[in-house]
């Protein structure tokens, strides 16, 4: 005797005929995230301190990724001023520079910044911040190899 045919309902919510193989509620389809999480990136990011080396996730919008967003986003979430920010480095010994560097990292990635030095040195005093600085180095980009 054939298998009888049940109508089965679509995602779309439209019906068909099929079989009774039906996906089963464990299958991961089913709970699959939306596609909405692919939209941000997740970096691992904290201060360069001798004294504490626990990360903190903060989340970018990919569609934002610049070098200034994450300056001003890893700030915001350490609750530091942008201005103290001297380098900002892909661990273990990566320096990001520019919006390109930015948009290559990937998620869980460890991310360091690195302030400033405390006093009253010619050398600090004369360091034109982060914000100060482009991010765009053209003779660097005119160099081959």
């Amino acid at each position: 005797m054939a298998e009888p045919q049940l109508d089965v309902k679509k995602p779309s919510g439209e019906y068909k005929q099929g079989s009774s193989n039906q996906q089963s509620p464990t299958d991961p389809g089913d709970h699959a995230k939306p596609d909405d999480t692919y939209l941000e990136l997740v970096l691992k990011i904290r201060i360069q301190s001798h004294k504490e080396n626990d990360f903190i996730e903060v989340e970018l919008d990919r569609q934002e990724l610049s070098y200034q967003n994450l300056l001003k986003v890893s700030c915001c979430e350490l609750g530091i001023n942008p201005e103290q920010v001297e380098k900002i480095r892909k661990l273990p010994n990566t320096l990001l520079r520019k919006d390109k560097d930015i948009q290559r990292l990937q998620d869980f990635q460890e991310v360091e910044l690195i302030l400033m030095k405390d006093g009253s040195s010619e050398l600090t005093e004369y360091t034109p911040s982060l914000l100060e600085k482009p991010c765009y180095n053209s003779n660097a980009a005119k160099m081959t190899y």
